[in-house]
C-alpha cells in the first residue's frame, strides 16, 4: 500500500483553492484548506465588484477540476474581440491594436467572471471531495521543524504537513516565515474598479486606453454593464471614489475617449494599490509559493489569475509525477521541478507588464509617433503577434 501524505494549503483565494482541488484529486494527498478570513459569499443579485479575465487555458484548468460548467451556467461574458489604444491616438486608428477569436482560431479570446463566483463553485466542489476549508484559522506562526514547516494556528492546534503550499496573496506570511527574499517595486498607480452602464453596446469586446497616468481597462459583463479597471494616480483614484454620480460619469466617458460613449455608474467603487514583486525563490525544503505569494504583476492586462492557475497546475502535475516513483511530494528536488517549470515564465510576464506600464506613462510627440508605429508594426507581425498572443490565452 502506497503511503499517504498532508498538504496544506494556506489561502482560500482563487489560486489557493484550484491547487486544492488539484491536489485532492490525488488519493495519496490529504488535502486541508486554511484562511484567516471568513468565508467568501456569492449572491447572484449582488453587482460585482472584483472581476478576472479567464484565459482559455484556465478555462482548461478548472474544467478538468469539473468547476468550468457550473462558473459558465451561472454568469460569465465571453470576449471575443479586443482593442488597445494610445492616448495619442484613436479607438479606430490604424496603430490601435485589435484582436479577435476567429483570428486565433478559438471561440473567444476569454471570458470575464466574477471572483466570488469561481471562488463558490472552487469551494463547492472540496466540499463534495470532502477536502477540509478552515475559515477563521488564523495562522500565529510558520516555523521549520526538522525538514518540514510547522504550522500553529490561533486555535493551538498545530499542523506538520509534508508539504505547505503558499497561496496566501502579495503580503504571504508563509514566504515572510520562510525568509524568502522578495523584489518589490510599487508603481505610483491605485487600480479604480467600478462597474459602467454604456451607452453603446460592449459588443463582447475588451477595451483598453494608454492614458500618461496609467491604462483603462473596460470589460464586458453578461447583462450589458462593464467593469473598469482604471490604473491611475493615488490621488484621482481617492478622488473617483468620492465622486457624484455624475462627476464620475463624466471623467470616465472623457478618459476612455467616449468609445462606448457616456458611462453611468452603476455599481460599487474600490481603490487598491498597485505593485510588482517577485520572490527570489519559489521552494524550499517541504514549501512551495503559488501565485501572488511567489509573483504579482501589474493588472494591465488581466494575466495575475492566470499565471496562478498555471502556478496551481503545475505544482499539481509535479507532485502527481513525485508520487508515482514513491517519492515524496515535499522534497527539494521534486519542488526545483515546479520552480524551474514556472519562474522563468512568471518572470518574463512580469516585466514584459511592468514595461508596457512605463513605456504608455511618458508623454512626449517623438515617443508617441514610434508608440504608434510600433503597435501599427505588431498588428502586421504575423507569427510574433500570433505567439505573444497565444501565450497570453494560455492557448496549447
Amino acid at each position: 500500500m502506497k503511503r499517504s501524505y498532508d498538504i496544506a494549503v494556506v489561502g482560500a483565494g482563487m489560486v489557493g483553492l484550484s491547487a486544492a482541488c488539484l491536489l485532492g484529486q490525488n488519493s495519496q494527498l490529504n488535502v486541508t484548506v486554511v484562511d484567516a478570513g471568513k468565508r467568501p459569499a456569492f449572491n447572484p443579485d449582488d453587482v460585482p465588484l472584483r472581476v478576472s479575465a479567464i484565459a482559455p487555458g484556465s478555462v482548461e484548468i478548472l474544467s478538468s477540476i469539473g468547476c468550468w460548467n457550473e462558473i459558465a451556467q451561472t454568469r460569465v461574458c465571453p470576449y471575443r474581440d479586443m482593442k488597445v489604444w494610445d492616448a495619442t491616438g484613436n479607438v479606430e486608428g490604424p496603430e490601435t491594436l485589435t484582436f479577435d477569436a476567429a483570428e486565433f482560431a478559438v471561440p473567444q479570446l476569454g471570458y470575464i467572471v466574477e471572483n466570488a463566483l469561481i471562488q463558490n463553485v472552487l469551494l463547492k466542489q472540496l466540499e463534495q471531495t470532502g477536502i477540509s476549508v478552515r475559515f477563521e484559522s488564523a495562522i500565529q506562526t510558520v516555523a521549520r521543524s526538522d525538514h518540514r514547516f510547522e504550522i500553529a494556528l490561533a486555535t493551538g492546534e498545530k499542523m506538520t504537513p509534508d508539504l505547505l503550499v503558499g497561496a496566501d496573496g502579495a503580503g504571504s506570511m508563509v514566504r515572510g516565515s520562510a525568509g524568502i527574499a522578495v523584489r518589490s517595486w510599487p508603481h505610483a498607480q491605485k487600480a479604480f474598479v467600478t462597474c459602467l452602464q454604456p451607452e453603446l453596446s460592449h459588443r463582447n469586446t475588451a477595451w483598453q486606453r494608454f492614458l500618461q497616468d496609467g491604462p483603462i481597462g473596460m470589460l464586458p459583463l453578461s447583462d450589458g454593464r462593464i467593469s473598469i479597471v482604471w490604473s491611475t494616480t493615488p490621488e484621482k483614484a481617492e478622488e473617483a471614489l468620492g465622486m457624484t454620480d455624475e462627476q464620475l460619469s463624466a471623467i470616465l466617458t472623457e478618459v476612455t475617449d467616449g468609445a462606448l460613449g457616456k458611462l453611468t455608474p452603476a455599481g460599487p467603487r474600490g481603490a487598491f494599490p498597485l505593485k510588482s514583486q517577485h520572490a527570489a525563490n519559489y521552494v524550499q525544503d517541504g514549501l512551495a509559493l503559488i501565485g501572488d505569494a511567489a509573483h504579482t504583476v501589474h493588472p494591465l492586462a488581466g494575466q495575475g489569475v492566470n499565471l496562478g492557475f498555471a502556478d496551481a497546475e503545475e505544482l499539481a502535475s509535479v507532485v502527481t509525477a513525485a508520487l508515482a516513483e514513491d517519492e515524496n511530494p515535499g522534497d527539494l528536488p521534486t519542488l526545483r521541478k515546479y520552480e524551474r517549470s514556472r519562474k522563468g515564465a512568471n518572470k518574463t510576464m512580469l516585466h514584459f507588464m511592468d514595461a508596457l506600464n512605463r513605456l504608455f506613462s511618458y508623454e512626449s510627440r517623438p515617443l508617441s509617433r514610434l508608440r504608434g508605429a510600433g503597435m501599427f508594426l505588431f498588428n502586421k507581425s504575423g507569427p510574433i503577434r500570433e505567439r505573444t498572443v497565444q501565450t497570453a490565452l494560455g492557448i496549447r
